[in-house]
């Protein structure tokens, strides 16, 4: 082959060459411009700092806790009835007369209802007539179950004590047939013989310090 042949071929395969370039600039060009094998990259999502934890999502493990409900305010324990005060007298009928006997083997009057009440945390003074000056004074038409009955009996003034129960009765400890019982307060002998009435509890004013001297000596 001659060396005009040898050109001529030369220029026809850089021509080949130009036109291949121009034909793959173009398709490129309408993609977008960069070439299939070489595709855009896209953005990583951005870490939080290194001093800002990521934020947990709902569900994950990883999630805060929710705060604890808080609890409901405790209800104040309610005073104990009267119907407290009650049963426990009433647990001691036939329980001896003792004169300034105090406990449950033996009962005066003012040693009854003062050991009765202790049970339920009211304390009382130990004589009648020093429990007669404290608690709320009332009147006979408002006693009411667990309110204190004085009577006037071996002695001027306030000289026995007993326990409504209500329906004009009352429980009480007497001399006369020797055990702790329960009477009518509205008989004969008891209504003209009453003096006054007292009611001890939360809403009664409560006996000064020092005013529990010996028991009485003396109770119907």
């Amino acid at each position: 082959m001659s060396y005009t042949d040898i050109a001529t071929v030369t220029r026809s395969l850089g021509s080949v060459v130009i036109l291949l370039v121009a034909i793959i600039s173009g398709a490129c060009a309408a993609r977008g411009g960069v070439p299939r094998p070489f595709p855009v990259a896209t953005a990583s999502p951005e870490a939080p700092p290194p001093d800002q934890p990521s934020q947990p999502t709902p569900g994950s493990q990883n999630a805060a806790p929710l705060p604890a409900a808080e609890a409901p305010p405790a209800i104040p324990a309610e005073p104990e009835s009267p119907n407290e005060v009650i049963r426990t007298a009433l647990t001691f009928l036939g329980t001896p007369y003792r004169n300034g006997g105090s406990d449950p083997s033996g009962f005066d009057c003012s040693g009854f209802v003062q050991y009765v009440f202790a049970q339920h945390g009211t304390p009382l003074p130990r004589e009648v007539r020093t429990q007669y000056q404290h608690g709320q004074t009332i009147d006979l038409d408002d006693v009411k179950p667990g309110d204190l009955v004085f009577f006037e009996t071996v002695s001027r003034g306030a000289s026995h004590v007993g326990i409504a129960l209500g329906n004009g009765r009352f429980v009480h400890a007497p001399s006369s047939r020797g055990v702790v019982r329960v009477e009518p307060y509205t008989a004969s002998y008891w209504a003209r013989r009453f003096v006054g009435a007292r009611r001890f509890g939360d809403t009664a004013p409560a006996p000064a310090p020092g005013v529990f001297p010996g028991a009485i000596r003396s109770s119907r």
